[in-house]
């Protein structure tokens, strides 16, 4: 059978479905439509079946006559009257009374197509039921914002105490130019800033307070150096990693999910998803148009973490990340659902009990697609879960190269990073958590 009688078939199977709402318990013909004879025998038809209106004992009578290995033959002359009463008395005639009437031979599928076409029915049925989400599932995204509210404030209004930012532009601005040359995305900014401005600096940093970017040198900037303070953003961008660190530990622990598993599964899932985690939530203040992170009355720019020690080779693809993932509008449900996808990886190093981790990860991972499927709209839902998972995919890359540059950075500067901070990035197990 072709594609194109396949399809025929499955349009008039369709019909008769259709026809068959049209009726009521009884199996009577609603007053909408006159009752219809069959073809073959004369009894009510519902539809139209193999390319002919016929009724449900005439229809599978065809496909069974179809499929038999023998010849039909009739006892008699030929021609007998088939009526609904004597239809089972000769099939030879009842099946030369289907051909007569039109019914096709070739539209009637094979076990093989029967079994496909009740597989793709099945797998539709599964979509659908899939597409809605499940008590269990809306209890968990309740779950899951309600942690994130009580941990994250996007205001930063309990980020206090933390030690004074410095921005010094004369000792990094050479290494700040190879920033720029080596990371695509500052070059093009600073170019276009240039072009829009040609007086206009090529580097612009931006703070709450135009003092932090003061380029003369004072008393504390020199005394600064000569107790080898080299990178001049690191001891701020450390407490605010710490600060970011703790709230990430704070929701983690309020998910009943991650309670339920032993203590040491949770301090290695803390360990290898505290970047990324950190990074998903900065990624909620951060501003496409103007390239910043706006954490209530601060602003940060990637030029700091450059201040702080940090390298092109991972702020390059960082940056990207922001700005991919921030172009995605998620909202406050999927930032939630992706810290706790990233959180509950089964295979971060450490882990004991993988099958437990995976069958929560993948638990996470359908309620971000069922949540995807039935709440968002537009074309472009169908891709909003795959390009998220290549987000995840990239920042879990800059995980292990992050931590790399942490480590070099101790040793350039030692005494500066956090024991949390340094707990998180080390490969030494921990229970500081």
């Amino acid at each position: 059978m072709t594609k194109k009688d396949a399809s025929m078939q499955t349009d008039f199977e369709e019909l008769n479905m259709q026809n068959a709402v049209d009726m009521d318990d009884d199996g009577k013909v609603t007053e909408d439509e006159e009752p219809k004879a069959c073809g073959v025998c004369g009894d009510l038809a519902k539809g139209y079946h193999f390319n002919a209106l016929t009724c449900e004992g005439c229809k599978g009578f065809f496909r069974r006559a179809i499929k038999r290995s023998s010849e039909l033959q009739c006892p008699f002359l030929n021609n007998c009257t088939i009526t609904k009463s004597n239809r089972r008395s000769c099939q030879a005639c009842r099946f030369q009374k289907c051909q007569a009437i039109g019914m096709r031979s070739e539209m009637v599928m094979s076990e093989e197509e029967v079994l496909q076409r009740r597989t793709r029915i099945r797998r539709k049925k599964m979509h659908l039921a899939s597409a809605q989400l499940s008590p269990q599932q809306e209890q968990l995204v309740q779950e899951l914002v309600q942690g994130h509210r009580n941990t994250f404030d996007p205001g930063f209004s309990r980020f206090t105490g933390f030690r004074p930012m410095d921005r010094d532009l004369l000792e990094e601005q050479e290494h700040e130019s190879h920033l720029l040359t080596s990371c695509p995305f500052l070059g093009q900014n600073a170019a276009e800033e240039s072009i829009s401005d040609p007086a206009a600096p090529i580097l612009s940093f931006s703070s709450s307070s135009s003092s932090l970017c003061a380029s003369s040198e004072t008393v504390e900037e020199r005394k600064r150096k000569e107790r080898g303070f080299i990178f001049t953003f690191l001891p701020h961008l450390v407490d605010l990693s710490t600060y970011m660190i703790q709230d990430v530990i704070r929701f983690s622990k309020s998910l009943q999910d991650f309670r339920a598993v032993i203590i040491e599964d949770q301090i290695s899932l803390l360990k290898g998803a505290a970047f990324e985690m950190m990074q998903i939530r900065f990624n909620i203040v951060f501003d496409t148009a103007t390239n910043q992170w706006k954490c209530g009355s601060i602003n940060y720019c990637i030029h700091d973490a450059f201040r702080a020690g940090f390298q092109p080779f991972l702020l390059d693809p960082l940056f990207k990340f922001h700005h991919t993932l921030r172009k995605l509008g998620l909202g406050e449900e999927e930032y939630a659902l992706i810290q706790a996808l990233s959180l509950f990886s089964p295979d971060r190093p450490g882990v004991q009990e993988h099958q437990v981790i995976d069958k929560i990860h993948e638990k996470m991972a359908l309620a971000l697609k069922t949540w995807i499927d039935c709440r968002r709209t537009g074309p472009g839902k169908h891709l909003l879960y795959p390009k998220i998972i290549a987000c995840l995919t990239e920042l879990r890359s800059m995980s292990e190269e992050h931590s790399k540059q942490i480590l070099q950075i101790q040793d350039i500067q030692p005494d500066t990073i956090t024991p949390l901070l340094m707990e998180v990035v080390s490969k030494n197990p921990c229970s500081d958590f």
